[in-house]
Order: structure tokens, then C-alpha cells, then sequence
């Protein structure tokens, strides 16, 4: 079956398809609890994420800096623009004995419409111990560019293997 097929296919109810979600991406707020463990320790714990949703994409959760244990966030000079957010400012994270190199991002000035996004930090959760919401471990969106959280709420296919950066 090719992606056009499995992309009209029927869905449960409770299922997010994310051929429905929107370009540009549009933010939503979650209560869900969202925590992130590196470097055997919690780094983040909130009801407080926001959630990206952009078509043919998991969502990315944005969590609020503050929410994050103090000292795993060390900016970096990494720099990088996105088409609707604007620029991203990276930073490696640092817990316990491990180091992340760039492995999460922000936008300090997005463009209009984002500035929601203003203090909050996304991040690879391939690149992390684990992360889970509402308690579901989370499955990383493949590929190496995107920063996707894969859970039951949502289903694909999803951008980011290989053979699909041209959907």
C-alpha cells in the first residue's frame, strides 16, 4: 500500500490523523503530563506542553523552560530557520552522565502567529532515556531533522523515513 492509500484509510475516532493537521502548523495547548528522563533523572515534568501539529508530521510538544530542571538546558551556537517559527536557537543537555549535543531547540523571537512558542523548549525524544505522556512511552519520529512524539493518539504515516522527505 502506498502512503496516498494508507492516508484515506479508515481511522478509530480517538485517533489523530496527522494528514488532517494543518500548514502551517498550528500550536495547541496540552494538559497532558509530559515527562522526560536523561541521564537517570527527570528533566522535565509538566501539564503545561503545547503541542505543534503540522501535516504528515507527529506532533512536537514544546515544554515550558521553567518546567525543566535547572542546568540540563546549555545554550549552544547552533542556529537554524524554520519556514513558519522562524529562527531556532539550540541547546545541548546535560544530565547525570550523559550529554546531548543539540538536542533541543527554541525560538526567542518567532514569527507572528508563533509567539506562543516564547519560552519553551522542544527536543529529540530519540535522543533522550525516555519520555512519555500521560504515562505511554513515546516512539521518536524516524529521522534525524525532525523532533516528532509518536503515541496511540496519533496516527501516520508519518514523515521523517526514508523515501518520504519529498511527501
Amino acid at each position: 500500500m502506498n502512503a496516498d492509500e494508507d492516508r484515506h484509510e479508515t481511522r478509530r475516532p480517538d485517533v489523530e490523523d496527522v494528514w488532517s493537521y494543518p500548514r502551517p502548523p498550528a500550536v495547541v495547548p496540552s494538559s497532558e503530563t509530559v515527562v522526560v528522563e536523561l541521564g537517570g533523572l527527570e528533566v522535565v515534568r509538566t501539564t503545561s506542553a503545547l503541542r505543534v501539529l503540522e501535516t504528515s508530521h507527529p506532533p512536537t510538544y514544546y515544554l515550558p523552560v521553567a518546567d525543566v530542571r535547572d542546568g540540563v538546558l546549555r545554550p549552544v551556537a547552533r542556529r537554524t530557520w524554520c519556514e513558519y517559527k522562524g529562527e531556532a536557537a539550540y541547546f545541548d543537555l546535560v544530565a547525570g552522565d550523559r550529554v546531548v549535543p543539540a538536542g533541543a531547540w527554541t525560538y526567542p523571537a518567532p514569527t507572528r502567529g508563533y509567539e506562543v512558542l516564547v519560552d519553551h523548549v522542544a527536543l529529540y525524544p530519540a535522543r533522550m532515556d525516555r519520555c512519555t505522556v500521560d504515562g505511554e512511552v513515546v516512539q521518536a519520529q524516524d529521522g534525524d531533522f525532525y523532533g516528532g512524539w509518536i503515541t496511540s493518539r496519533v496516527g501516520g504515516p508519518f514523515k521523517g523515513a526514508p523515501g518520504t522527505l519529498h511527501w
